[in-house]
């Protein structure tokens, strides 16, 4: 831990790594309700070409294979085609295995075991595959119409109606689940994580890890006493905190929410066809149930001080669920999958609920800076909020947004890689395809993986490179079927087609598996690999790669250094800097071209890649991942700690009087609107007590040790109207981007004019086409900024809505041209980049000599244009240039000034009139 105080670290994640195997003998779901199986040995070469057994097809029909996360029957239409004889043939040399591989040498401490970083559970899969566990009682899914599923409902609420009351309708728990049982790490679930976490506690970043999350199969079967049970287990020996829910919740959740809805739109799909809208219309309030039920669990649980990280895009809403019980925690969240742009995410339906969900935390993290980008953008957009390159800025918080991406556990998977069993399997492997040149794939067969385009792709190297049809091996492990049907037969196709094509009588330059292999054959395939083949078309990050790097870095007798063919649109493409051949998976001609350069590479151009490859993975590992984000969270929950209104101290008169007093050479910076007086638009508002600003600032100005200059928005023509009867204050106008000094009438403009002009007109017909749809709106003009006006509108959802669009849209196209555009509650704030109430300020202090500096320095604001002036004032005190800094602020907003005033302009008003009667010596 990188605190001093003794945390505990509370992560809530969507499945524990820990699940329960009943013990009795009946096998009441189907023949598949055993522990999981023995790791297969490495066969002898004799037996490789066995006779192919009829379970090797693409749809198995052995009673092995359950259908589906709770697993129901899986749909009648499902009949994919067969595969070739001869690709049955090679499969028969792999053994099937776990879908997430999770068989090594768990320590005598830890019952959790080191396992694939992609660890998951296919879609027609559960744990109850490999233990004995409860069927799920959730009602068969919705009909793929929305009428049909109007239907439904109108049946299901007539059923509930007639069975209300009768025992009937009451769930029943099953007896034969009240047997004993034993406490088993979990197949399914978040791989990286796991190992992240597990490194992370090994070499002792973290300590005391709770966890949060569901048991791993359907519960409604299980009486309360046996939950009760299984609760206080996992809670006394494994300190992992269950949350039960109903099945028909979780499969709501995560069947019909998780995966049909936001799983899609988070890598680029839009799901729009009968099925998903469907499911959209009913399975948002299971969405929501779950979430609550895990912020419930960890609200009972907390402890003051405790550290929650929430993670993934299953459990988005939990963040703002447990801040609304728990104001004060330091709350962590961490999306694993790619963010999308915000024209895909506002597709979402529940958009501003889920990005305020998330924004319920202190720190929002993604695995890379173009992740955070886009989230950052979405809110900006969505919630017409101001997104600053650290994070959003809300009504009275302040959210952190921040990427660092997830790694391995090298030294775990070194320790997996070398044992015998590995070692015998990459003998076999070499032996089996000596004389060849592999390259090894392993995707989940769904839309994303992109393994349609990767067989496509290679299909054309052979076709484009007929010398390597006999020298190369394609093994692609398909690691689940799908219910897309349409993408399975087009693999199909397309396999057939190359087996029939390209095929000798003693060589077939493609190994489709459609069954996951064990773990040990896994570490074999990349430790005796060419080249690995990623294509996927977006993926949140892929640490395939990075384990990959590590099995290439075996003993002698198999080490390979080999290169990665890497999707651009993968998250670790961003870390790898150019050391992968990074490719366009919609590119066929660029993959095959991929494939050519990675056979054809030189030793030395491989030894050059692999050495930068491996020193990225050996640094950015699990642990250091781990450790990133509890430094990173700490540090950001202690900054928006003392920024929170309630944390900010009030301003003592004493000691102010006390350094005023005490000091031979003063500089104040005050703001005007909101600061000095109450102020609005300076078009309809008459300022009240103008006179006494005006007296106290004369007053400021007459001691000859003070130098005073006031802050505004204003134009310079407005500027000049308010305050030209205070003779030598000096003035700022435009925020920043005008100075006067005191006694002169010349105005310094630091945007450059010709500049101005040009941005200008690139702005204006962009404004003109949001004021053409957002009825009151109007544009006002500024010399060197513009501002859309949108308070006077009567649809104010919609207006806020069309001003982040706005501010989305004037952010793109002017990036280059340093122009941000800035939502504010009713309008959006268009100005320089490069030039604001900070620069003015430094440009006023650098005229000093270094001899003859301020040694008092007053600043005061109250909105978020000051800001960036009080982080400003701070660093001169932090680096002792300057001894008494105050920066204060007036508002009840949150703030980085040191200091506030309750009572606003009127109490910042009562200390400066106090301090010009303080009469002090020249």
């Amino acid at each position: 831990m990188l605190s001093v105080r003794p945390l505990r670290e509370a992560g809530t994640f969507r499945f524990l790594p820990y699940t329960v195997d009943f013990l009795h003998d009946n096998k009441i779901e189907s023949k598949s309700n055993q522990t999981s199986p023995a790791r297969p040995a490495p066969p002898k070469l004799a037996e490789v070409h066995r006779k192919p057994s009829v379970s090797s097809s693409i749809h198995s029909k052995h009673e092995e294979q359950p259908v589906s996360l709770l697993r129901r029957a899986p749909p009648s239409h499902i009949q994919l085609p067969k595969a070739p004889l001869r690709m049955l043939e090679l499969e028969e040399f792999f053994t099937p295995g776990q879908p997430s591989a999770a068989t090594h040498f768990p320590k005598p401490t830890d019952p959790r075991g080191l396992v694939r970083s992609d660890a998951h559970v296919p879609e027609w899969g559960a744990s109850g595959l490999f233990f004995n566990q409860p069927q799920s009682r959730a009602d068969p899914a919705p009909p793929d119409t929305i009428l049909e599923y109007a239907k439904a409902q109108e049946r299901a609420q007539a059923q509930k109606e007639r069975m209300k009351g009768s025992q009937a309708g009451k769930l029943t728990t099953d007896p034969r689940w009240a047997t004993d049982y034993k406490v088993v790490p979990a197949v399914q679930g978040n791989g990286g994580l796991t190992n992240a976490l597990r490194c992370a506690v090994n070499n002792k970043c973290i300590k005391d890890v709770l966890t949060v999350g569901l048991i791993g199969f359907p519960t409604d079967s299980l009486d309360e006493d046996k939950k009760a049970e299984i609760y206080e287990k996992l809670e006394e020996e494994h300190e992992a905190f269950t949350v039960f829910v109903s099945d028909k919740d979780f499969d709501g959740h995560y069947a019909h929410y998780c995966k049909t809805i936001l799983w899609p739109v988070f890598h680029y799909i839009i799901p729009d066809h009968p099925k998903s809208k469907a499911f959209l219309d009913h399975s948002w309030v299971y969405y929501v149930k779950v979430n609550q039920a895990f912020a419930d669990k960890v609200v009972k649980n907390y402890k003051r001080g405790d550290i929650i990280w929430i993670h993934d895009y299953h459990l988005c809403l939990v963040p703002q669920m447990i801040r609304q019980k728990l104001a004060d925690a330091q709350i962590g969240f961490f999306l694993h999958t790619a963010f999308p742009s915000s024209e895909v995410f506002r597709c979402l339906a529940a958009r501003k609920e889920l990005l305020d969900g998330m924004l319920g935390a202190n720190l929002v993290a993604f695995q890379t800076n173009e992740y955070a980008h886009h989230f950052l953008q979405t809110c900006s957009r969505i919630l017409s909020v101001e997104a600053t390159e650290d994070g959003v800025q809300l009504e009275n918080r302040f959210v952190n947004v921040w990427s660092s991406p997830i790694g391995i556990d090298p030294h775990e998977l070194g320790i997996a890689r070398e044992v015998p069993e590995v070692l015998e399997w990459i003998q076999t492997m070499q032996d089996r395809y000596k004389g060849k040149k592999v390259i090894v794939a392993r995707d989940k067969l769904d839309s994303i993986r992109g393994v349609r385009q990767k067989l496509l792709a290679f299909e054309l190297f052979l076709n484009k490179n007929p010398e390597w049809r006999d020298k190369v091996v394609l093994i692609q492990v398909a690691t689940s079927t799908t219910e897309d049907t349409e993408l399975a037969a087009t693999v199909s196709e397309i396999v057939t087609r190359i087996d029939a094509v390209h095929s000798t009588l003693t060589h077939n330059p493609l190994v489709f598996l459609r069954q996951d292999i064990a773990f040990s054959q896994y570490l074999a395939l990349l430790s005796i690999a060419d080249a690995l083949a990623i294509t996927s078309l977006r993926e949140g990050m892929n640490l395939t790669c990075h384990e990959f790097v590590i099995c290439q870095d075996g003993k002698a007798s198999s080490k390979k250094h080999s290169p990665v063919i890497l999707s651009e649109f993968t998250g670790s493409a961003a870390i790898f800097d150019g050391a992968d051949l990074e490719v366009n998976p919609w590119d066929y001609n660029n993959i095959a071209e991929a494939f050519k350069i990675a056979l054809e590479m030189t030793d030395e151009e491989k030894e050059t890649r692999y050495a930068k490859l491996r020193n990225i993975v050996m640094h950015q590992t699990g642990d250091v991942w781990v450790s990133n984000l509890s430094g990173h969270l700490a540090k950001v929950h202690e900054e928006q700690f003392k920024r929170d209104t309630m944390s900010i101290p009030r301003l003592s008169y004493n000691n102010l009087s006390r350094a005023y007093e005490n000091s031979w050479k003063r500089l104040f910076i005050l703001d005007y609107e909101g600061t000095l007086a109450a102020f609005g638009s300076v078009s309809n508002t008459v300022l009240t007590n103008t006179e006494r600003v005006v007296d106290i600032l004369n007053d400021l100005v007459a001691d000859e040790k003070n130098a005073v200059y006031v802050m505004s928005g204003l134009t310079v023509n407005e500027t000049e109207l308010v305050f030209d009867r205070v003779r030598g204050l000096g003035l700022i106008a435009e925020n920043g981007c005008f100075l006067r000094e005191g006694n002169s009438d010349e105005w310094t403009q630091f945007p450059d004019e010709e500049k101005t002009v040009k941005w200008k007109e690139s702005v204006k017909p962009i404004l003109q086409y949001y004021v053409e749809r957002v009825e009151g709106s109007w544009v006002e003009e500024r010399h060197c900024s513009l501002i859309f006006h949108y308070e006077r509108t009567y649809d104010n959802e919609t207006s806020s809505r069309h001003a982040g669009d706005c501010a989305n849209h004037i952010n793109d196209a002017c990036e280059q041209q340093r122009v941000k555009a800035v939502p504010t509650k009713d309008s959006v704030v268009i100005e320089p980049v490069d030039f604001d109430k900070a620069t003015a300020a430094q440009h006023i202090f650098d005229k000093y000599p270094e001899t003859a500096r301020p040694d008092f320095l007053l600043v005061a604001g109250n909105d978020r244009s000051d800001e960036n002036v009080f982080r400003w004032a701070n660093q001169l005190k932090d680096k002792w240039v300057v001894p008494n800094v105050q920066t204060v602020t007036v508002g009840d907003r949150n703030s980085v000034a040191t200091s506030t005033l309750t009572n606003g302009t009127t109490g910042l008003l009562s200390a400066l009139s106090k301090l010009t009667k303080i009469r002090t010596t020249p």
